[in-house]
């Protein structure tokens, strides 16, 4: 071969290794970002927090961040589950008005019952809306979106009627423990809360139901063709997410010591925020519960550091629209 003709066929050769590399870091750079942009951002948004208020970085108002975090995040656990599935739940918010509603009407003072009687009927409440939107869903064919449109409506309307529009008031106290108590110097929402989220990451990753729950969410036919209870599967996701609406709407309840009708409203937007922005596919497949958890501390650390530092609640409003587009957006870019 021509001398001059190797040379130029040498540096071609290294040229397109040099290329060849280039495009793989920046390809692992950007799974490594995909992978644990979300972790990141919380660190990030946490140090420059911790920096710009004094107040932020205290014990106290750690612990007040996880109570204020609590009752949404008990939620979102729930909706992690039906967006795995590839569905969506507009209705917890409302189901959390129901359940409390109707768990404050039997822990009256002057009503007699024991504490465990009006926990066992809010959460009864909260699965029965769950169950009816799975049947709509699984087994009517109904559009999650609309099913649970439907349950919005009908389980606020129900509540305004249970109430006749009015809080029910003259809770007992140990009901009202429940929202404002303490157990070893946490609140105890706080503590149910760490109890969901531990028991939702033993079934989504421990247990062939979670096995079955993403399966389910990342391709549909397959599932059904390998033999999974797809029917079965969708029930039981929104049962959990009604069930955990309804936990969290005694909860709420209890800390406001009465339990409205209006009580709910916008959580299921909240949880839904918080979900995506934990990295979990509106696409369905995808998705953790320690991504939610981390979702959740997002979205607590961000408005609570805002109020220290005296920013608006409207520009809190967009900052979190904000980050929700991002997040879709970086997520129908992973689906690409």
């Amino acid at each position: 071969m021509n001398p001059q003709k190797e040379e130029v066929a040498k540096y071609s050769l290294i040229g397109t290794l040099v290329n060849s590399k280039s495009e793989m870091n920046r390809d692992s750079v950007g799974k490594l970002f995909a992978k644990y942009g979300i972790y990141i951002a919380f660190a990030i948004l946490f140090i420059i927090l911790s920096i710009s208020s004094e107040s932020f970085l205290t014990t106290s108002n750690i612990i007040n961040i996880l109570r204020q975090v609590s009752i949404i995040g008990i939620v979102a656990i729930g909706m992690s589950f039906v967006i795995i599935t590839g569905g969506i739940d507009l209705s917890v918010g409302s189901i959390m008005a129901l359940s409390a509603v109707v768990a404050a009407s039997f822990a009256q003072v002057d009503s007699g019952h024991s504490l465990l009687i009006p926990i066992l009927i809010g959460m009864f409440v909260g699965l029965a809306c769950g169950m009816i939107n799975g049947v709509l869903i699984a087994k009517w064919k109904v559009a999650p979106f609309i099913a649970t449109l439907g349950m919005m409506t009908a389980a606020r309307g129900f509540a305004m009627v249970y109430t006749d529009g009015r809080p029910v008031i003259g809770l007992s106290d140990a009901y009202n423990h429940i929202g404002s108590g303490s157990f070893l110097n946490l609140p105890i929402p706080v503590i149910t809360f760490i109890v969901v989220v531990l028991i939702g990451i033993f079934l989504l990753k421990f247990t062939v139901f979670g096995r079955y729950v993403f399966a389910t969410g990342g391709n549909e036919q397959s599932a059904k063709l390998s033999g999974i209870n797809v029917t079965f599967i969708k029930i039981s996701v929104y049962s959990i997410a009604g069930l955990l609406a309804g936990i969290a709407g005694m909860i709420l309840s209890s800390r406001i010591m009465s339990g409205s009708p209006v009580l709910g409203q916008g959580y299921e937007l909240d949880a839904i925020a918080a979900v995506v922005i934990g990295g979990t596919s509106l696409f369905g497949g995808v998705g953790s519960i320690f991504g939610t958890l981390i979702g959740v501390l997002i979205i607590g650390v961000m408005n609570n550091g805002l109020d220290l530092l005296n920013v608006s609640s409207y520009y809190q409003q967009i900052l979190k629209g904000a980050i929700i587009v991002i997040a879709v957006l970086l997520d129908k870019k992973n689906q690409q």
